[in-house]
């Protein structure tokens, strides 16, 4: 006799070492993927995280170098750029920059004093344990805004 159906199902009823290596594989082709676009996200998160502090770093060297860089005599009058060197950015003490403005000889007030400098930036930092600097130029005119007048002049 042949063997009972009983006995013909229960040698089906499992699963072929092909069949299980094969699922295995899938599903670790599966997880690689999910793990990648996680490894993905986590690096775009990262580049807009450093892209924010960068801008927020930038904003503020700008407004503290406008503020800061012309002098502003008892008459009102604004005087020559300030020697800015190694200052840390507001807010940013492990941002340091460095500025150096050169007077644009084409632009000249009716007295002969320049009312346009060349400013040129320079920004250390440290990443990861490595001095890092970036140069940037830009135009500055002769003059300080109206608020850090008033701050100048009223706050001590």
């Amino acid at each position: 006799m042949m063997g009972s159906p009983r006995n013909h199902d229960a040698r089906r009823a499992g699963f072929t070492l092909l069949e299980v290596i094969l699922s295995a594989s899938l599903l670790a082709a599966g997880m690689s993927m999910i793990l990648g676009v996680f490894n993905f996200g986590a690096a775009v998160v990262r580049n807009a995280e450093l892209r924010s502090l960068s801008a927020t770093a930038v904003e503020a060297l700008i407004n503290d170098l406008e503020e800061n860089l012309f002098e502003l005599r008892a008459d009102g009058t604004v005087g020559e750029p300030a020697l800015i060197v190694d200052r840390p950015v507001p807010g940013r003490p492990d941002v340091r920059y460095t500025v150096n403005a050169i007077p644009n000889s084409e632009m000249l007030d009716p007295q002969g004093v320049p009312r346009e400098y060349v400013v040129e930036l320079v920004v250390t930092w440290s990443s990861s344990g490595v001095e890092r600097a970036a140069r940037w130029t830009t135009i500055m005119l002769r003059e300080v805004p109206f608020g850090a007048r008033m701050r100048r002049r009223f706050v001590r």
